[in-house]
């Protein structure tokens, strides 16, 4: 009997950025996941960093799982490529679905979106809803601001100390690769 394939949702940025380490560590991020047999949940956009990554995968041959709410369809292009994607009205949805279809949870550098998507599983692990790993991937220090909110949000007491548990902090995909193999095993 095969074991099933386990499934990595990465929350990244619908735009490259300002650096190419960035869009790097996307392909790179694809490419490992592939490597591994671990399918990709995404947002199913074919741009920025969230098409970077969902390429890189599937040229690797990798699974993929895209989740795209209707009205963000023509502004991100579903990437019609890949393997699998489902389309929701919400994107309240399009998170839960993500989350839901994962048993890790990755952040490559983002915007705003991202960073809803990392403080809502944040706070659902804090609440004790789930238990998976919750990964940033701190290419050229993009995530230090915001591990040093978590760390003053726990100094002025709105949090214990455990809170910053719950966030792991990698420096590269190839840290990133040693934490999911640790998690996933």
């Amino acid at each position: 009997m095969t074991s099933p394939t386990r499934s990595v949702c990465v929350y990244c940025g619908s735009r490259e950025g300002s650096r190419p380490a960035y869009r790097e560590a996307a392909l790179e991020t694809g490419r490992m996941l592939a490597r591994n047999g671990w399918r990709l949940v995404y947002g199913a956009g074919d741009v920025g960093l969230m098409g970077a990554v969902a390429s890189a995968a599937i040229e690797s041959g990798g699974q993929t799982f895209g989740v795209i709410p209707t009205h963000l369809i023509p502004r991100e292009r579903v990437a019609t490529e890949t393997g699998r994607y489902v389309v929701t009205e919400t994107m309240h949805e399009r998170k839960k679905v993500m989350f839901m279809n994962a048993e890790a949870i990755v952040l490559l550098p983002g915007g705003a979106g991202s960073l809803d998507e990392l403080f809502e599983v944040l706070t659902w692990r804090q609440l004790g809803l789930h238990g998976k790993p919750i990964l940033l991937v701190d290419i050229e220090g993009y995530f230090g601001p915001v591990t040093a909110l978590i760390d003053h949000v726990i100094a002025e007491g709105f949090a214990g100390a455990e809170l910053r548990d719950y966030v792991i902090a990698v420096r590269d995909v190839a840290s990133l690769e040693a934490a999911l193999r640790a998690d996933l095993s």
